[in-house]
């Protein structure tokens, strides 16, 4: 049996638990240079969306079948922004984001070398704004504390676990961050991504 088993898990790379149950998304963090400083650059979403319009985003979206999340992300970026994979330079991935909605994201951190290269594309993109990274630094986001928890089904067999209808479930916190800058307010999935990204810069 060993043999078996180390036969079976020799090419395994461990993922999620669960995977197969969750959808699965790229974003990338596009980096950009204005006047010898450096920027990240964001899109607000178009208002004809069904879902999440006119909030504001990373380049990115749904992984396909058989479709890396590496070039998921590059594609996302030349659809969405109406530039070419020749503009685009990934300089890392970053760390997956696991959201209570079932979504695994995987972010990447990419340079966009000429700003003059877009031609975005309106039926998913609003329009494209860009913050300095040095803003991020300095203003530090506000953070509220929400509550995760179980709520068991109603036909839940209590009858077979300890403590029966008295069991105690463990609560989680889902933290949700607010970024403001001039008139924008980056939050949610978005400001978690890039909270991500700032801390390797801070550490």
């Amino acid at each position: 049996m060993i043999d078996e088993l180390k036969e079976k898990f020799k090419n395994f790379k461990p993922y999620i638990n669960g995977e197969e149950k969750m959808k699965k998304a790229s974003v990338l963090i596009p980096i950009v240079k204005k006047d010898n400083s450096y920027y990240i650059l964001f899109e607000v979403r178009s208002k004809n969306l069904k879902n999440q319009p006119n909030e504001i985003s990373f380049p990115g979206g749904k992984i396909e079948p058989n479709e890396t999340p590496y070039k998921a992300a590059i594609r996302e970026t030349c659809e969405e922004l109406g530039t070419c994979k020749d503009n685009i330079e990934i300089i890392s991935s970053l760390d997956l984001f696991i959201t209570p909605a079932k979504y695994i994201i995987h972010p990447y951190l990419g340079y966009i070398k000429d700003l003059n290269c877009l031609d975005i594309n309106e039926d998913e993109v609003d329009h494209v704004f860009i913050v300095p990274i040095k803003h991020f630094l300095e203003n530090p986001p506000s953070i509220y504390n929400n509550t995760i928890k179980i709520v068991p089904s109603d036909d839940f067999p209590y009858d077979i676990i300890p403590n029966k209808r008295e069991y105690k479930f463990e609560t989680g916190v889902y933290p949700t961050l607010f970024y403001k800058y001039e008139d924008y307010i980056i939050w949610g999935i978005t400001a978690r991504i890039l909270y991500n990204f700032l801390g390797f810069l801070t550490s």
